[in-house]
């Protein structure tokens, strides 16, 4: 799960990943501006299809190549997180290890940041002969009606 990005500081704002950015010599193109903005407004998974639309909509003109280069060039940096999901890629502005909590009936996913006491991590590490480095975690349920 680690790669490139994540083993400098975690990147918790859009100064980060813009700073991140410039740091690994990416070109800061406009349409490169406008998805790390969007996917640090909105604050959830988004699909490239999604992405583009919202972005059109706010009068962000992008071609859809444009998009699907710029969050492939961003996710491969560990710049934003890219989610494999059975219908399609999503895409969010946490880069740093991280669980999910998926929502089995509005197909939401939610950061959280889940730390495993050490002693579940060492009965994992005894029964697998692994030395664990990272994780991540992910919970599956529906929304609670209150």
């Amino acid at each position: 799960m680690q790669n490139k990005a994540t083993v400098t500081k975690p990147l918790r704002s859009l100064e980060d990943a813009l700073e991140r950015c410039q740091i690994l010599g990416m070109r800061l193109s406009r349409q490169r501006r406008y998805i790390l903005e969007l996917l640090w407004q909105a604050q959830e998974h988004l699909s490239a299809r999604e992405i583009y639309d919202r972005l059109n909509r706010q009068g962000r003109e992008i071609g859809h190549t444009s998009v699907y280069q710029n969050l492939e060039a961003l996710s491969d940096q560990g710049i934003i997180e890219c989610l494999e999901r059975s219908d399609g890629r999503l895409y969010g502005n946490i880069s740093d290890s991280h669980s999910h909590v998926n929502f089995i009936d509005t197909q939401q996913i939610v950061d959280i940041h889940v730390e495993l006491p050490e002693e579940i991590i060492r009965f994992v590490e005894e029964k697998t002969g692994v030395k664990i480095s990272d994780y991540r975690i992910d919970f599956y349920g529906h929304k609670r009606v209150n």
